[in-house]
């Protein structure tokens, strides 16, 4: 069954944590679907991931680049799957129905917005529900990822 994690952004902005996410998920051998909201969230996300670091490069498209199957991360507002991922990342309150069909998905979630901390919640109850097995990782103030409770 998929593991499903809550990322609780506190201390950084998404911009900043999902690079770092994503190539440590790109380290071990992931193929990532990223999720977002809507075509403009996708669009300025897709910009960010060329330009974040210079000496960095994370390999990724979206359906204006062409070869889905072969992008290692897609970026996307709808519930597609072409690159045969086995990462989920869901972005901005974003949904799946087809959150079964990952190995693992990364619910990022905006701390600092309390109508996302409240529509979290009750994401998180469903998948609880569901029979998941959830989690919740919170941000250290050095920027790294601590498995909560």
């Amino acid at each position: 069954m998929t593991e499903i994690r809550f990322y609780h952004l506190d201390k950084t902005m998404l911009e900043q944590a999902l690079p770092e996410i994503l190539g440590k998920a790109l380290e071990k051998g992931y193929r990532a679907v990223v999720k977002v909201p809507d075509e403009k969230r996708r669009n300025d996300l897709n910009d960010h991931l060329w330009t974040y670091h210079p000496e960095s490069f994370l390999p990724h498209g979206t359906k204006k680049d062409g070869y889905e199957a072969d992008q290692p991360i897609w970026l996307t507002e709808g519930d597609d799957n072409p690159n045969k991922a086995d990462l989920l990342i869901l972005t901005g309150g974003a949904s799946s129905e087809k959150t079964g069909e990952f190995n693992l998905c990364c619910d990022m979630l905006d701390g600092r917005d309390e109508e996302a901390v409240k529509a979290a919640r009750s994401r998180w109850k469903t998948y609880k529900e569901s029979g998941y097995d959830v989690t919740y990782w919170q941000q250290t103030d050095q920027g790294s990822w601590k498995k909560k409770g």
